[in-house]
């Protein structure tokens, strides 16, 4: 096992994971404290929301970049290489990869031949896969993605 690749997974799936937190916080929280719903209050939680979402894609593309160098190196981080949690963390950082879906389609094939040969777990291939899929457009066939709206969670098409 790659200790070294195991814990750097950890290290970097504990970033997303923090800066996706902070952002969702923001997100559902009203606009301002009552006390102060002026223009500027508002504009500043804008602003700090603006500056999560920043902090979110930088991290996600960088997960991106690194996790294709791993990949081109080492092969798809599976449970055989990584362990089971360390597969998991490498799953979640494709999960991410929204910004690049040639990539993401990539990994969605190495987790697929992954599953087949025992190295990946089936909910990890489910939860790509519809991502993969609404990313094309296309109907989601597990049904695990969802989002938020003006009228709370929706999923995507079926």
């Amino acid at each position: 096992m790659r200790e070294d690749l195991r814990e750097e997974l950890a290290r970097r799936v504990q970033v997303d994971q923090q800066v996706r937190r902070s952002w969702l916080a923001h997100a559902t929280a009203p606009l301002g404290n009552p006390a102060r719903r002026d223009g500027v209050a508002q504009a500043a939680d804008h602003a700090e929301r603006e500056a999560l979402a920043d902090r979110m894609r930088a991290v996600d593309e960088n997960n991106t970049a690194w996790l294709r160098m791993v990949i081109a190196e080492q092969g798809w981080p599976g449970e055989k290489l990584v362990g089971p949690v360390g597969a998991s963390h490498a799953w979640l950082i494709a999960q991410h990869a929204d910004r690049d879906p040639t990539f993401q389609a990539e990994c969605l094939e190495l987790l697929r031949a992954a599953l087949v040969a025992g190295d990946a777990s089936t909910g990890q291939l489910a939860y790509l896969t519809d991502r993969v899929l609404c990313a094309r457009g296309e109907p989601q066939i597990y049904g695990t993605q969802f989002w938020t709206g003006p009228d709370g969670y929706d999923s995507a098409e079926l």
